[in-house]
Protein backbone atom coordinates (compact mmCIF):
# COMPACT_ATOMS: atom_id res chain seq x y z
CA UNK A 1 0.00 0.00 0.00
CA UNK A 2 1.23 3.49 -0.87
CA UNK A 3 2.28 5.81 1.92
CA UNK A 4 -0.60 8.22 2.54
CA UNK A 5 1.76 11.17 2.08
CA UNK A 6 2.64 9.88 -1.40
CA UNK A 7 -1.06 9.51 -2.22
CA UNK A 8 -1.73 13.15 -1.34
CA UNK A 9 1.35 14.27 -3.25
CA UNK A 10 0.55 12.25 -6.37
CA UNK A 11 -3.02 13.52 -6.48
CA UNK A 12 -1.95 17.15 -6.13
CA UNK A 13 -3.21 18.02 -2.65
CA UNK A 14 0.00 19.18 -0.97
CA UNK A 15 1.20 22.78 -1.15
CA UNK A 16 3.73 23.02 1.69
CA UNK A 17 4.55 21.39 5.00
CA UNK A 18 6.86 21.29 7.99
CA UNK A 19 9.54 18.59 7.89
CA UNK A 20 7.87 16.74 4.99
CA UNK A 21 10.34 13.84 4.95
CA UNK A 22 9.88 13.24 8.68
CA UNK A 23 6.11 13.39 8.25
CA UNK A 24 6.21 10.97 5.33
CA UNK A 25 8.24 8.51 7.42
CA UNK A 26 5.83 8.86 10.34
CA UNK A 27 2.75 8.25 8.17
CA UNK A 28 4.44 5.16 6.75
CA UNK A 29 5.21 3.42 10.03
CA UNK A 30 2.29 4.15 12.41
CA UNK A 31 -1.30 5.31 12.65
CA UNK A 32 -1.28 9.09 13.10
CA UNK A 33 -4.05 11.20 14.61
CA UNK A 34 -4.51 14.40 12.58
CA UNK A 35 -7.03 17.21 12.32
CA UNK A 36 -8.58 19.86 10.12
CA UNK A 37 -10.58 22.74 11.56
CA UNK A 38 -13.84 24.01 10.05
CA UNK A 39 -15.15 27.35 11.25
CA UNK A 40 -18.94 27.39 11.15
CA UNK A 41 -19.38 30.66 9.25
CA UNK A 42 -22.13 29.34 6.95
CA UNK A 43 -25.12 26.98 7.23
CA UNK A 44 -23.55 24.34 4.97
CA UNK A 45 -20.24 23.06 3.70
CA UNK A 46 -19.35 24.22 0.19
CA UNK A 47 -17.61 22.67 -2.80
CA UNK A 48 -14.34 24.22 -1.58
CA UNK A 49 -14.54 22.05 1.55
CA UNK A 50 -14.18 18.94 -0.62
CA UNK A 51 -10.41 19.47 -0.80
CA UNK A 52 -9.75 19.09 2.96
CA UNK A 53 -12.49 16.47 3.22
CA UNK A 54 -11.04 14.28 0.45
CA UNK A 55 -7.50 14.63 1.81
CA UNK A 56 -8.74 13.53 5.24
CA UNK A 57 -10.51 10.53 3.73
CA UNK A 58 -7.37 9.41 1.88
CA UNK A 59 -5.51 9.35 5.21
CA UNK A 60 -8.52 7.72 6.91
CA UNK A 61 -8.54 4.91 4.33
CA UNK A 62 -4.83 4.40 4.98
CA UNK A 63 -5.49 3.72 8.68
CA UNK A 64 -4.88 7.17 10.19
CA UNK A 65 -7.34 8.79 12.60
CA UNK A 66 -8.98 12.08 11.59
CA UNK A 67 -10.37 14.70 13.93
CA UNK A 68 -13.02 16.89 12.33
CA UNK A 69 -12.78 20.00 14.48
CA UNK A 70 -15.86 22.21 14.38
CA UNK A 71 -15.14 25.84 15.20
CA UNK A 72 -17.90 26.60 17.67
CA UNK A 73 -15.39 28.75 19.55
CA UNK A 74 -13.10 30.19 16.87
CA UNK A 75 -16.09 31.21 14.73
CA UNK A 76 -16.97 33.72 17.45
CA UNK A 77 -13.82 35.64 16.45
CA UNK A 78 -13.55 34.89 12.74
CA UNK A 79 -10.38 34.15 10.81
CA UNK A 80 -9.00 37.39 9.29
CA UNK A 81 -7.02 35.47 6.64
CA UNK A 82 -7.74 36.84 3.19
CA UNK A 83 -10.25 39.37 4.51
CA UNK A 84 -10.02 43.13 3.91
CA UNK A 85 -12.61 43.86 6.62
CA UNK A 86 -13.66 42.27 9.87
CA UNK A 87 -15.91 39.26 9.42
CA UNK A 88 -19.56 39.58 10.32
CA UNK A 89 -20.14 38.78 13.99
CA UNK A 90 -22.46 35.78 14.20
CA UNK A 91 -24.70 35.10 17.18
CA UNK A 92 -24.04 32.07 19.35
CA UNK A 93 -27.38 30.65 18.20
CA UNK A 94 -26.38 30.93 14.53
CA UNK A 95 -22.96 29.41 15.16
CA UNK A 96 -24.50 26.47 17.01
CA UNK A 97 -26.96 25.87 14.17
CA UNK A 98 -24.13 25.95 11.62
CA UNK A 99 -22.05 23.57 13.74
CA UNK A 100 -24.95 21.13 13.85
CA UNK A 101 -25.35 21.36 10.08
CA UNK A 102 -21.64 20.59 9.58
CA UNK A 103 -21.91 17.66 12.00
CA UNK A 104 -24.76 16.11 9.99
CA UNK A 105 -22.90 16.56 6.72
CA UNK A 106 -19.63 15.06 7.96
CA UNK A 107 -21.52 12.11 9.43
CA UNK A 108 -22.50 11.08 5.90
CA UNK A 109 -18.86 10.47 4.99
CA UNK A 110 -17.22 9.10 8.15
CA UNK A 111 -18.12 6.67 10.93
CA UNK A 112 -17.76 8.52 14.23
CA UNK A 113 -19.24 5.68 16.30
CA UNK A 114 -16.39 3.17 16.26
CA UNK A 115 -13.58 5.51 17.36
CA UNK A 116 -11.81 5.42 13.99
CA UNK A 117 -12.69 9.09 13.50
CA UNK A 118 -13.42 11.90 15.96
CA UNK A 119 -15.80 14.83 15.79
CA UNK A 120 -14.88 17.66 18.16
CA UNK A 121 -15.97 21.23 18.81
CA UNK A 122 -13.43 23.75 20.07
CA UNK A 123 -16.19 25.51 22.00
CA UNK A 124 -15.70 22.66 24.49
CA UNK A 125 -12.44 24.21 25.70
CA UNK A 126 -12.31 27.77 24.33
CA UNK A 127 -15.51 29.14 25.87
CA UNK A 128 -14.49 28.35 29.45
CA UNK A 129 -10.86 29.48 29.31
CA UNK A 130 -9.52 31.58 32.15
CA UNK A 131 -8.08 34.59 30.32
CA UNK A 132 -5.16 35.24 32.65
CA UNK A 133 -4.10 31.62 32.86
CA UNK A 134 -4.46 31.27 29.09
CA UNK A 135 -2.33 34.33 28.36
CA UNK A 136 0.36 33.16 30.78
CA UNK A 137 0.52 29.72 29.18
CA UNK A 138 -0.05 30.60 25.53
CA UNK A 139 0.35 34.34 24.95
CA UNK A 140 3.96 34.43 26.08
CA UNK A 141 4.99 32.16 23.19
CA UNK A 142 3.83 34.57 20.46
CA UNK A 143 5.91 37.50 19.23
CA UNK A 144 3.83 40.52 18.21
CA UNK A 145 6.67 41.70 15.97
CA UNK A 146 6.61 38.41 14.09
CA UNK A 147 2.81 38.34 13.85
CA UNK A 148 2.84 41.78 12.25
CA UNK A 149 5.05 40.46 9.45
CA UNK A 150 2.43 37.86 8.51
CA UNK A 151 0.48 38.78 5.40
CA UNK A 152 -2.80 38.09 7.20
CA UNK A 153 -2.14 40.98 9.58
CA UNK A 154 0.24 43.16 7.57
CA UNK A 155 -2.31 43.74 4.81
CA UNK A 156 -4.84 44.99 7.36
CA UNK A 157 -2.73 47.50 9.27
CA UNK A 158 -3.76 50.49 7.16
CA UNK A 159 -7.45 49.63 6.87
CA UNK A 160 -7.71 48.62 10.51
CA UNK A 161 -7.20 45.46 12.54
CA UNK A 162 -9.08 44.77 15.76
CA UNK A 163 -7.56 42.98 18.72
CA UNK A 164 -10.38 40.46 18.38
CA UNK A 165 -9.04 39.37 14.98
CA UNK A 166 -5.43 39.71 16.09
CA UNK A 167 -6.10 37.08 18.75
CA UNK A 168 -7.36 34.50 16.23
CA UNK A 169 -3.90 33.04 15.67
CA UNK A 170 -3.42 32.42 19.39
CA UNK A 171 -6.84 30.83 19.76
CA UNK A 172 -6.52 28.55 16.76
CA UNK A 173 -3.00 27.57 17.78
CA UNK A 174 -4.35 26.55 21.18
CA UNK A 175 -6.65 24.07 19.41
CA UNK A 176 -3.60 22.10 18.28
CA UNK A 177 -2.20 22.04 21.82
CA UNK A 178 -5.52 20.88 23.23
CA UNK A 179 -5.94 18.15 20.60
CA UNK A 180 -2.39 16.96 21.20
CA UNK A 181 -3.11 16.65 24.91
CA UNK A 182 -6.51 15.00 24.49
CA UNK A 183 -5.89 12.69 21.54
CA UNK A 184 -2.17 12.66 20.80
CA UNK A 185 -2.83 14.63 17.60
CA UNK A 186 0.43 15.14 15.66
CA UNK A 187 -0.63 16.68 12.35
CA UNK A 188 -2.75 19.66 11.38
CA UNK A 189 -3.88 20.15 7.79
CA UNK A 190 -5.68 23.08 6.19
CA UNK A 191 -5.95 25.24 3.11
CA UNK A 192 -2.85 27.02 1.89
CA UNK A 193 -4.31 30.30 3.19
CA UNK A 194 -4.00 28.79 6.69
CA UNK A 195 -0.21 28.48 6.69
CA UNK A 196 0.37 31.15 9.36
CA UNK A 197 -2.28 29.66 11.65
CA UNK A 198 -0.92 26.14 11.18
CA UNK A 199 2.65 27.27 11.90
CA UNK A 200 1.40 29.00 15.04
CA UNK A 201 -0.09 25.77 16.42
CA UNK A 202 2.83 23.64 15.27
CA UNK A 203 5.32 25.87 17.09
CA UNK A 204 3.16 26.18 20.21
CA UNK A 205 2.93 22.40 20.72
CA UNK A 206 6.65 21.97 20.14
CA UNK A 207 7.50 24.74 22.63
CA UNK A 208 5.05 23.76 25.36
CA UNK A 209 5.16 19.96 25.08
CA UNK A 210 8.59 19.50 23.48
CA UNK A 211 7.16 16.93 21.09
CA UNK A 212 7.49 16.62 17.28
CA UNK A 213 4.30 17.57 15.51
CA UNK A 214 3.68 18.61 11.93
CA UNK A 215 1.72 20.94 9.68
CA UNK A 216 0.60 20.50 6.09
CA UNK A 217 -1.24 22.87 3.78
CA UNK A 218 -3.49 21.83 0.90
CA UNK A 219 -4.11 23.50 -2.41
CA UNK A 220 -7.27 25.57 -2.68
CA UNK A 221 -9.97 24.61 -5.17
CA UNK A 222 -9.10 26.82 -8.11
CA UNK A 223 -9.20 26.68 -11.89
CA UNK A 224 -6.03 26.29 -13.96
CA UNK A 225 -6.15 30.08 -14.35
CA UNK A 226 -5.99 30.49 -10.57
CA UNK A 227 -9.56 31.68 -9.97
CA UNK A 228 -11.57 30.20 -7.11
CA UNK A 229 -13.95 27.38 -8.01
CA UNK A 230 -17.32 26.72 -6.43
CA UNK A 231 -19.08 29.91 -7.47
CA UNK A 232 -21.80 30.37 -10.09
CA UNK A 233 -23.89 33.32 -11.22
CA UNK A 234 -26.46 32.20 -8.68
CA UNK A 235 -23.87 32.10 -5.89
CA UNK A 236 -22.01 29.47 -3.88
CA UNK A 237 -22.11 25.76 -4.76
CA UNK A 238 -23.23 24.14 -1.49
CA UNK A 239 -23.08 20.50 -0.38
CA UNK A 240 -26.57 20.87 1.09
CA UNK A 241 -29.10 19.64 -1.49
CA UNK A 242 -31.63 22.19 -0.25
CA UNK A 243 -29.26 25.02 -1.24
CA UNK A 244 -27.72 23.56 -4.38
CA UNK A 245 -29.76 20.80 -6.00
CA UNK A 246 -27.95 17.59 -7.01
CA UNK A 247 -28.71 18.46 -10.64
CA UNK A 248 -27.16 21.93 -10.36
CA UNK A 249 -24.21 20.41 -8.50
CA UNK A 250 -23.76 17.83 -11.28
CA UNK A 251 -24.05 20.48 -14.00
CA UNK A 252 -21.46 22.71 -12.37
CA UNK A 253 -18.91 19.91 -12.56
CA UNK A 254 -20.07 18.80 -16.00
CA UNK A 255 -19.25 22.28 -17.30
CA UNK A 256 -15.72 22.74 -15.92
CA UNK A 257 -13.08 23.86 -18.40
CA UNK A 258 -11.23 21.16 -20.32
CA UNK A 259 -7.94 22.21 -18.69
CA UNK A 260 -9.33 21.53 -15.19
CA UNK A 261 -10.75 18.04 -15.73
CA UNK A 262 -7.75 15.87 -14.88
CA UNK A 263 -6.86 17.91 -11.79
CA UNK A 264 -10.47 17.82 -10.54
CA UNK A 265 -10.65 14.05 -11.08
CA UNK A 266 -7.47 13.61 -9.02
CA UNK A 267 -8.62 15.88 -6.20
CA UNK A 268 -12.35 15.19 -5.97
CA UNK A 269 -12.69 11.47 -6.74
CA UNK A 270 -11.19 8.20 -5.56
CA UNK A 271 -10.61 6.94 -9.10
CA UNK A 272 -7.18 5.29 -9.55
CA UNK A 273 -4.61 7.69 -10.95
CA UNK A 274 -4.15 5.57 -14.08
CA UNK A 275 -7.82 6.13 -14.88
CA UNK A 276 -7.57 9.81 -13.95
CA UNK A 277 -4.70 10.26 -16.40
CA UNK A 278 -6.50 8.30 -19.12
CA UNK A 279 -9.61 10.43 -18.83
CA UNK A 280 -7.56 13.62 -18.56
CA UNK A 281 -5.73 12.80 -21.79
CA UNK A 282 -8.91 12.66 -23.88
CA UNK A 283 -9.10 15.39 -26.50
CA UNK A 284 -11.71 17.21 -28.53
CA UNK A 285 -15.31 16.19 -27.94
CA UNK A 286 -14.10 13.02 -26.14
CA UNK A 287 -13.17 15.13 -23.09
CA UNK A 288 -16.92 15.37 -22.42
CA UNK A 289 -16.80 11.72 -21.36
CA UNK A 290 -14.28 12.66 -18.67
CA UNK A 291 -16.47 15.55 -17.54
CA UNK A 292 -19.45 13.24 -17.22
CA UNK A 293 -17.39 10.84 -15.10
CA UNK A 294 -16.21 13.74 -12.92
CA UNK A 295 -19.74 15.08 -12.45
CA UNK A 296 -21.21 11.66 -11.70
CA UNK A 297 -18.49 10.53 -9.28
CA UNK A 298 -18.48 13.71 -7.20
CA UNK A 299 -22.28 13.99 -7.15
CA UNK A 300 -22.47 10.33 -6.06
CA UNK A 301 -19.97 11.00 -3.28
CA UNK A 302 -21.85 14.06 -1.98
CA UNK A 303 -25.50 13.15 -2.64
CA UNK A 304 -25.54 9.38 -3.16
CA UNK A 305 -25.72 7.19 -6.26
CA UNK A 306 -29.48 7.54 -6.76
CA UNK A 307 -29.33 11.34 -6.91
CA UNK A 308 -26.27 11.18 -9.17
CA UNK A 309 -28.11 8.93 -11.62
CA UNK A 310 -31.13 11.24 -11.58
CA UNK A 311 -28.91 14.26 -12.28
CA UNK A 312 -27.13 12.39 -15.07
CA UNK A 313 -30.43 11.34 -16.65
CA UNK A 314 -31.80 14.87 -16.43
CA UNK A 315 -28.72 16.31 -18.10
CA UNK A 316 -28.87 13.76 -20.92
CA UNK A 317 -32.58 14.39 -21.42
CA UNK A 318 -32.09 18.14 -21.65
CA UNK A 319 -28.93 18.24 -23.71
CA UNK A 320 -29.48 15.09 -25.73
CA UNK A 321 -32.78 16.24 -27.15
CA UNK A 322 -34.82 13.97 -24.90
CA UNK A 323 -37.00 16.77 -23.60
CA UNK A 324 -38.14 17.57 -20.05
CA UNK A 325 -37.02 15.39 -17.16
CA UNK A 326 -38.90 15.17 -13.86
CA UNK A 327 -35.71 15.80 -11.88
CA UNK A 328 -35.05 19.16 -13.50
CA UNK A 329 -34.78 22.02 -10.94
CA UNK A 330 -38.35 23.22 -10.45
CA UNK A 331 -40.43 25.87 -8.75
CA UNK A 332 -44.13 25.34 -8.05
CA UNK A 333 -46.34 28.44 -8.04
CA UNK A 334 -50.11 28.93 -7.63
CA UNK A 335 -52.05 29.02 -10.89
CA UNK A 336 -53.74 32.20 -9.67
CA UNK A 337 -50.37 33.96 -9.77
CA UNK A 338 -50.53 33.92 -13.57
CA UNK A 339 -54.25 34.64 -14.00
CA UNK A 340 -53.51 38.29 -14.70
CA UNK A 341 -49.87 37.70 -15.58
CA UNK A 342 -46.54 37.74 -13.75
CA UNK A 343 -43.74 39.97 -14.99
CA UNK A 344 -40.86 37.97 -16.45
CA UNK A 345 -38.34 39.72 -14.19
CA UNK A 346 -40.34 38.76 -11.12
CA UNK A 347 -40.48 35.18 -12.33
CA UNK A 348 -36.71 35.10 -12.82
CA UNK A 349 -36.06 36.22 -9.26
CA UNK A 350 -38.75 33.87 -7.91
CA UNK A 351 -37.10 30.87 -9.55
CA UNK A 352 -33.57 31.93 -8.64
CA UNK A 353 -32.47 32.30 -12.26
CA UNK A 354 -31.63 35.91 -11.38
CA UNK A 355 -30.61 37.26 -8.00
CA UNK A 356 -32.25 40.63 -8.66
CA UNK A 357 -34.52 42.35 -11.16
CA UNK A 358 -31.56 44.30 -12.54
CA UNK A 359 -29.70 41.04 -13.21
CA UNK A 360 -32.83 39.63 -14.84
CA UNK A 361 -33.16 42.76 -16.97
CA UNK A 362 -29.62 42.33 -18.28
CA UNK A 363 -30.26 38.67 -19.01
CA UNK A 364 -33.33 39.46 -21.12
CA UNK A 365 -31.79 42.46 -22.88
CA UNK A 366 -28.71 40.45 -23.81
CA UNK A 367 -30.81 37.68 -25.36
CA UNK A 368 -29.91 35.10 -22.74
CA UNK A 369 -33.41 33.92 -21.79
CA UNK A 370 -35.75 31.52 -23.58
CA UNK A 371 -39.24 30.44 -22.54
CA UNK A 372 -39.98 27.11 -24.13
CA UNK A 373 -38.50 27.42 -27.62
CA UNK A 374 -39.01 31.19 -27.84
CA UNK A 375 -36.43 33.79 -26.82
CA UNK A 376 -37.76 36.48 -24.48
CA UNK A 377 -36.62 39.99 -25.44
CA UNK A 378 -39.20 42.17 -23.67
CA UNK A 379 -38.43 43.01 -20.03
CA UNK A 380 -42.11 43.91 -19.53
CA UNK A 381 -43.38 40.56 -20.79
CA UNK A 382 -46.22 39.19 -18.65
CA UNK A 383 -46.20 35.41 -18.23
CA UNK A 384 -49.76 34.08 -18.45
CA UNK A 385 -51.40 30.73 -17.74
CA UNK A 386 -51.65 30.33 -21.50
CA UNK A 387 -47.84 30.21 -21.74
CA UNK A 388 -47.84 26.90 -19.85
CA UNK A 389 -48.14 23.51 -21.53
CA UNK A 390 -49.80 20.83 -19.39
CA UNK A 391 -49.17 23.01 -16.37
CA UNK A 392 -45.43 23.37 -17.02
CA UNK A 393 -43.19 26.09 -18.41
CA UNK A 394 -39.50 25.57 -19.20
CA UNK A 395 -37.15 28.53 -18.80
CA UNK A 396 -33.64 28.37 -20.24
CA UNK A 397 -30.89 30.73 -19.15
CA UNK A 398 -28.02 30.83 -21.61
CA UNK A 399 -27.32 27.45 -23.18
CA UNK A 400 -27.02 25.24 -20.13
CA UNK A 401 -29.26 26.35 -17.26
CA UNK A 402 -32.83 25.02 -17.30
CA UNK A 403 -35.64 25.56 -14.80
CA UNK A 404 -39.19 24.22 -14.79
CA UNK A 405 -42.11 26.27 -13.45
CA UNK A 406 -45.07 24.12 -12.39
CA UNK A 407 -48.58 25.35 -11.76
CA UNK A 408 -50.18 24.26 -8.50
Amino acid sequence: MMNAFDVLEERGFIEQGTHPEELRELLGKESVTFYVGFDATAPSLTMGHLIPLMSMLHLYKAGHRPIFLLGGGTTMIGDPSGKSDMRQMLTQETINANVESFRRQFSRFVNFDDGSAILENNANWLLDLNFMEYMREVGRHFSVNRMLTMETYKSRLESGLTFLEFSYLLVQSYDYLELFRRYGCRLQMGGNDQWSNIIGGYELVRKVEGQPVYGLTLRLLTTSAGTKMGKTEAGTVWLDSERTSPYDFYQYLRNVDDADVERMLALLTFLPMDEVKRLGSLEGSAINQAKEVLAFEVTKFVHGEEEARKAEATAKALFGGGGVDENMPSTTLPRATFAEGMNILSLLTETGLATSRSEGRRLVQQGGLAMGEERVTDIDYMVMVEDFSDGELILRKGKKVYHRVVLD
